[in-house]
């Protein structure tokens, strides 16, 4: 409990100093936190927010607790940033209470909120938190159940070819460079060594998947920021990214045991491989009504992704940059690996022939 309230203070410190709060605003705002570590403590709560790790099994048991403890019409949230809230949901005896509040770290900061309506969520407790989202400075997406919602999803889609392009040449600095040339604030690498890699290594373990480069700078404990290395080195504490010669190393050794000759790759390949199948998994999502307009998709990834707001938003710039080049594009990446991550979506065709992404047939 001690551990969570000084965590609480410092991130208030940091925006004491960086000069959006005020000592004033932080001593009053921290003077409204309680803690506990008595789940009877929440008896009396109208909104319980659970914030544990991403394992079912622990979410489940935490819910079946509150279940037992929450007055009746309590709303109950869990912020999961991919689990099935529906089986979430399952674990307690009022499924019409219970629904997805998937916050953006820092959760202080980013303005995103992804809604998440299960199958049973009533309407008014789902028009209770879009309302309580604004009150409290958020931009309320509400979306439905999938693996990682819309946000999560389509960042899945974006990175399902990153490694594979290093391992045929490419570097984590040069696709990185790509993506803050397009507008992005920092590209895939900088992101996850921010992240942690250690994060996205214990949920490849849980569902039994794995990352040739990522788990093995994993397994030699270098997990980004946090412990001074990653896919970049950081020295003396410092957030500025350094290229590591012992992880062009790695690359090139990985690459050598899989017989993957290394060749140039340019910057519109690195565009072709990432962003387009994002906007083809967007596609996907509309189709299956995970979200409600492609609007949606673009406030989602502009508010929490750091899309470049200039561009409008993905499926907006994909509008843009041309569908059927975009078609195109995959139909060929394709044709060259036979990954399923290139397979066009019928929405996508469907736009092309449209030119809207709302109007197309569902």
């Amino acid at each position: 409990m001690q551990r969570g309230l000084a965590t609480i203070n410092k991130n208030y410190a940091v925006s004491v100093i960086r000069g959006s709060l005020s000592e004033d605003a932080k001593r009053q705002r921290l003077g409204l936190f309680k803690g506990s570590t008595d789940y009877a403590d929440l008896a009396d709560c109208d909104l319980i927010v659970e914030a544990v790790f991403e394992e079912m099994a622990v979410k489940k048991d935490v819910f079946g607790r509150l279940d037992a403890v929450a007055k009746p019409g309590a709303i109950l949230a869990t912020n999961t940033s991919y689990l099935d809230v529906n089986e979430i949901a399952g674990s307690t005896s009022r499924p019409q209470d219970l629904l997805g509040m998937h916050f953006f770290s820092p959760a202080n900061v980013m303005k995103l909120l992804e809604i998440v309506r299960a199958d049973k969520t009533s309407p008014d407790v789902l028009a209770t938190i879009v309302d309580l989202a604004r009150r409290i400075g958020k931009v309320p997406v509400v979306v439905g159940v999938c693996h990682g919602f819309v946000g999560n999803r389509m960042l899945a889609a974006r990175g399902a070819e990153l490694e594979t392009l290093l391992l045929e040449g490419a570097m984590p600095r040069q696709v990185d460079q790509v993506f803050t040339d397009f507008g992005w604030p920092m590209g895939p690498f900088e992101m996850s060594d921010l992240a942690g890699l250690d994060i996205g290594w214990r949920n490849r373990k849980a569902r039994g998947q794995t990352a040739v480069i990522a788990d093995a700078l994993c397994e030699q404990g270098h997990f980004g920021q946090k412990t001074g290395s990653g896919f970049y080195r950081y020295e003396g504490g410092s957030r500025t990214p350094l290229p590591d010669p012992d992880v062009e190393a790695l690359i090139r050794n990985k690459a050598a045991e899989r017989d993957i000759a290394p060749r140039a790759i340019g910057a519109e390949e690195i565009i072709e491989r990432t962003l387009y199948p994002m906007i083809n998994e967007g596609a996907k999502i509309l189709k299956e009504k995970i979200a409600a307009r492609a609007s949606d998709i673009d406030v989602v990834w502009v508010n929490g992704y750091g899309f470049p707001v200039g561009k409008g938003g993905p499926m907006f710039w994909a509008s843009l940059e041309g569908v059927d080049k975009i078609i195109r594009r995959l139909d060929h990446w394709h044709q060259q690996t036979g990954k399923d991550v290139f397979r066009v979506a019928p929405r996508l065709r469907q736009m092309a022939e449209t030119g809207s992404w709302d109007g197309a047939a569902g």
